[in-house]
């Protein structure tokens, strides 16, 4: 069978499936398996699949129409142009988190300068590690403190940070938000991309999210917003004069989270829209008593 039937085929099976962007899908795990980049499949239509390769591609393709993430299949996924590893362990990165990263390592660098003074940050909800591991990656003067529940999550993050040599800079915890931290530690950043799924609406939700990410990485309480008040109650506390709290959330709760805000003295500097139009973060400072 050669690589176009394999396309055609797979595409074909997964569509009846009810996944989306098929033909994409399985022009990322023949990709995969042939070891290539996805883009040279097209220069190589005529090849004809070995036994071998192909005896390794079906139960990927399998896998798929059964609704597993594709991550979770090929065990990685890119963020900030890093490679992340990922598992059922943890909430697998998101797109539009990368914005989130790209204005916490813009501040974290510019609060370095001039000299690459260090800086600091603590993250709520680390997961995979990911956005602790790009805001040390991009900025080498950041050190950081990152925070999980899930031993399991830990794992992962500890995981990735060795692999991207920045585990000397990371301080992975396990606890319960910033109970995890000594009561004298302060920051310059504090980043969380936190649970803000409603618990009802998690039965709703593609069956690669319902089923396969942990739920604990997803549920935000009853409306949402539970960790959100958290942060707001607590953040304060641990914050640097002129430090910045920057956080994820959800559609339709830029409203609300901002009351919440400017009810515990926070003075809201940014709401910004990610990369289709929807808000989805929201950048704020303490405010002086």
């Amino acid at each position: 069978m050669t690589v176009i039937e394999v396309i055609q085929r797979s595409a074909e099976f997964l569509s009846k499936k009810g996944v989306e962007s098929p033909r994409l899908q399985i022009e990322l795990l023949l990709a995969h398996v042939l070891k290539m980049p996805r883009l040279n499949l097209y220069l190589d239509f005529n090849r004809t699949l070995t036994e071998p390769e192909l005896g390794t591609l079906r139960p990927m393709v399998k896998r798929r129409g059964n609704r597993e993430p594709l991550q979770h299949i090929i065990g990685s996924t890119s963020f900030c142009g890093l490679e992340i590893h990922v598992t059922s362990a943890v909430l697998i990165p998101r797109p539009e988190t990368e914005l989130l990263a790209e204005r916490a390592y813009t501040f974290l660098t510019s609060s370095a300068a001039p000299a690459d003074k260090p800086v600091s940050f603590f993250e709520l909800g680390t997961g995979s590690g990911c956005l602790a591991i790009a805001l040390a990656f991009k900025c080498q003067a950041a050190r950081g403190h990152s925070v999980d529940i899930s031993k399991s999550a830990l794992a992962v993050a500890r995981e990735n940070a060795e692999r991207h040599q920045v585990s000397d800079r990371i301080q992975f915890l396990q606890g319960d938000g910033f109970d995890a931290l000594a009561r004298d530690l302060r920051f310059d950043l504090i980043v969380s991309n936190p649970p803000y799924i409603p618990t009802a609406e998690i039965a709703t939700l593609a069956p690669e999210v319902r089923d396969h990410d942990p739920h604990v990485a997803l549920d935000g309480g009853s409306d949402g917003l539970k960790f959100y008040h958290r942060l707001a109650e607590d953040a304060g506390s641990f914050l640097r004069p002129n430090g910045k709290l920057m956080m994820e959330f959800g559609d339709g709760q830029a409203e609300e989270i901002q009351s919440i805000l400017t009810a515990n003295r926070w003075a809201i500097e940014k709401v910004e829209a990610d990369y289709s139009g929807r808000p989805r973060i929201l950048i704020a400072h303490r405010q002086e008593s």
